[in-house]
């Protein structure tokens, strides 16, 4: 692959690889307040993804467009959108039993239960709170699991977060640029009774699955929910929030497959039981969503 980047790519890059090496080696609050007054200052410069944050919670909590409320939720999820970033440069230095003590969960048995009876489960989340975290909980409480993760500029970036991901005890994927056989790979997994993890709430491409979100529009992966229609696996949504300064994950019941119909149509189904339970998530914590990109189709470019 190309390692072509722009100089901005190759900053944030820089900016990364700092965060790594100085963050874990500094004490945790004062490095917190740090990151804390970053995001304020970025919210206060009102750039295009503050504002596409503010429009997408708009639409999901309904507060007017400029009015104080929404500006202080905007602001509030900037804080914890750079709270995250602040925690995953200390993660590779926080001891296992840390990370499951602070992690407060509810429905851990339904991966636990599944898992047991040697049945395949698939863990789709939206973009809330530090997946990452979640994700070292998961491996932490016994379950290694296979992810995709996206294909970020600079090269050397895309490495360094494989790596940083690879160490927590995830097999980490990448969506372009492997061997095409993500889906495959991923199907294997959970037909030999393995965890996969897949964000699943943002997907703008052909193969995305149309849902009614919010009352309007959008598409989802289609993964997840075809994962669970072809192979049997068992398909959890999961919200991830802030409880104060640790975390929560909630693990929601199976969305069922129906029995009847034909598989495009069971896809379709499975997609938007999965959307009906991120909504309800979402609006219980907005502020924890981290969506600065658009979402809805009406949103986007003609």
């Amino acid at each position: 692959m190309s390692e072509k980047a722009s100089f901005g790519d190759r900053v944030v890059a820089a900016g990364f690889a700092a965060g790594w090496t100085l963050v874990p080696k500094l004490p945790e609050r004062p490095t917190a307040a740090v990151f804390r007054f970053l995001a304020d200052r970025v919210w206060s410069r009102r750039g295009k993804s503050v504002l596409r944050l503010e429009s997408n919670l708009a639409r999901v909590t309904g507060l007017s467009a400029g009015s104080p409320e929404l500006r202080e939720l905007s602001k509030a999820g900037l804080r914890s959108y750079f709270r995250y970033f602040h925690e995953i440069f200390r993660l590779p230095s926080m001891s296992t039993e840390e990370i499951v003590r602070r992690s407060h969960t509810i429905g851990a048995e339904h991966v636990h239960d599944n898992v047991a009876a040697g049945r395949g489960v698939v863990l789709a989340l939206p973009h809330m709170g530090n997946w990452d975290q979640a994700g070292a909980w998961l491996v932490g409480v016994g379950h290694p699991f296979t992810t995709v993760a996206e294909r970020l500029k600079p090269e050397s970036l895309f490495r360094r977060y494989v790596a940083f991901r690879e160490g927590l005890g995830m097999e980490v994927l990448p969506l372009t640029g492997g061997d095409g056989h993500n889906f495959g790979t991923l199907a294997t997994r959970v037909r030999k009774g393995g965890v996969v993890c897949l964000p699943a709430e943002r997907d703008l491409t052909k193969g995305g699955i149309e849902v009614r979100f919010f009352g309007a529009t959008t598409k989802v992966p289609a993964g997840p929910p075809l994962l669970a229609v072809q192979t049997g696996a068992a398909l959890l949504p999961a919200i991830l929030y802030n409880v104060g300064d640790d975390w929560a994950v909630h693990i929601h019941e199976e969305v069922p497959v129906p029995a009847e119909g034909t598989r495009q149509e069971k896809v379709a189904a499975v997609a938007q039981g999965l959307a009906d339970v991120f909504e309800k998530g979402i609006a219980e914590h907005p502020e924890d969503w981290h969506m600065l990109q658009r979402l809805w189709l009406e949103d986007l470019p003609r």
